[in-house]
């Protein structure tokens, strides 16, 4: 389930939040119109450090993004303030880059050079808070039948940052 505008409808913020730390079972099923409560039979109250996230990462699609809704744009500031109190390092994965930019369509290798691309990520950054730094653009398989090595890189750098990121907090943690 992810994030919609309407107040109770998609993912809660709280329950994102409360997801990350640890505080929910699996097999939890989440409810749109109540998040997660403490002293509910799926609630942790003490989870263990396996449990818990040690980066959360945000997924949005380059092609229709906007922030223009208020509501939506509150819902990710409650979350990233919730985060951000615990020092958790947050991602954005951004994809279909392809289909964003006529640029990068006919040429992969050109998404570090697309000023479409590029202010594209500069709103996520501005609007969610996070830095260009982890922002990461990444082309999806969707009508593909053999793989290309060019979106593999990008997907698989993007995998590797967001590996690094989270031992970073996760070492941080075990002192």
């Amino acid at each position: 389930m992810g994030l919609e505008s309407c107040v109770w409808a998609g993912s809660q913020p709280e329950d994102v939040i409360n997801a990350v730390f640890g505080h929910v079972k699996d097999g939890y099923k989440f409810d749109e119109s109540e998040p997660i409560a403490q002293g509910t039979e799926h609630y942790i109250s003490d989870p263990n450090l396996s449990d818990q996230a040690f980066c959360l990462v945000y997924v949005v699609a380059a092609d229709t993004i906007s922030f223009t809704d208020e509501k939506l744009i509150d819902k990710l500031k409650i979350i990233r303030r919730g985060i951000s109190d615990r020092d958790i390092p947050q991602v954005i994965v951004m994809t279909k880059i392809d289909e964003a930019c006529p640029v990068v369509n006919k040429n992969l290798r050109k998404v570090y050079h697309s000023k479409k691309i590029k202010e594209k990520m500069q709103m996520c950054s501005d609007q969610v808070g996070v830095p260009m730094c982890n922002i990461f653009p990444v082309k999806n398989y969707h009508d593909e039948i053999d793989i290309n090595d060019d979106v593999d890189v990008l997907i698989l750098k993007a995998m590797d940052q967001i590996v690094y990121i989270a031992n970073e907090r996760l070492d941080r943690s075990s002192y």
